[in-house]
């Protein structure tokens, strides 16, 4: 039988995972009083049960101690009940935005400010979070995506390392993104948009591509950067790292950054020990 506790922050994405495991087969249970997870995983688990796959969701509640679900794990596993745990992660920004959007109030704080909530709920979830076998960080995750990365863990099993990298095109002219933890300026490429011909085409255009393509550098900086990666990447998802942005920007973020985050994102989507997602974030602006 595979059991697997999905739990993590509230606006991160939990029940939409819930509803996503029951869709691949899961006999899914969510908000269970604690006092009753021991006994509702001895049920489960009694030999010749018709149930082989199970998920829990277990959310942090203002009326019983999240503490007290930690100890029942630790006891079961100590017991040698065997379960994975599946942690949804967001920045506090993302929950903040998302919290605003549905009006919604946090259990933690149903009277105060969502952000005091927020910060209270990431302290008690800290030490479940480190036994967790999979984290997803959905800040940046469409609901397809989020999808993909469950038929990922628990249709497909295949391995997986807990990172999710965004290849991010952008336009310095518009800011560098503030989420990006590695930003690379690719503005020493000739530009495109001084040819009349290229000028109101993007880097998703070949005519584009094949130009930014022809210039020796825009090769030699791919391979130096994928090099740079396959160091960095490892030792990333070593340290728990959950969420890489490479920010790679250009002028105006159309055509150089497009085209050299189209090749890079080719270099590394079938890499399989990562999920990878790409992402044009200026190439419409003033279009």
């Amino acid at each position: 039988m595979r059991f697997v506790v999905v739990t993590g922050m509230s606006g991160a994405g939990k029940r939409t995972a819930m509803k996503m495991l029951e869709d691949v087969g899961f006999y899914c249970v969510d908000n269970l009083p604690v006092p009753l997870i021991e006994k509702f995983m001895e049920l489960v688990a009694a030999p010749n049960g018709e149930i082989s796959k199970v998920a829990l969701g277990l959310d942090v509640r203002a009326d019983q101690p999240f503490g007290d679900a930690q100890e029942i794990l630790d006891k079961l596993r100590k017991n040698g009940y065997l379960f994975e745990i599946l942690f949804l992660e967001a920045s506090d920004s993302v929950l903040l935005k998302r919290y605003k959007e549905t009006r919604r109030m946090h259990p933690l704080s149903p009277e105060g400010r969502v952000e005091e909530g927020v910060h209270r709920e990431r302290e008690i979830l800290q030490k479940i979070k480190q036994k967790a076998n999979y984290v997803i960080d959905t800040s940046n995750l469409l609901t397809r995506e989020l999808k993909e990365e469950i038929d990922h863990i628990f249709v497909r099993n295949e391995e997986y390392n807990s990172l999710m990298v965004t290849i991010l095109s952008f336009g310095f002219k518009n800011g560098i993104p503030a989420d990006a933890d590695l930003v690379f300026d690719v503005r020493f490429l000739p530009n495109p948009f001084y040819i009349d011909e290229l000028k109101h085409q993007t880097g998703n255009d070949r005519a584009v591509q094949d130009y930014v393509m022809s210039f020796a550098e825009a090769e030699a900086f791919l391979n130096k950067l994928s090099d740079m990666l396959d160091f960095l990447i490892p030792n990333y998802v070593k340290e728990g790292k959950h969420q890489l942005v490479i920010g790679i920007g250009c002028t105006g973020g159309k055509h150089r950054s497009v085209t050299l985050a189209n090749e890079l994102y080719a270099r590394m989507k079938d890499h399989g020990n990562y999920g990878v997602k790409l992402y044009h974030r200026d190439i419409r602006q003033g279009m």
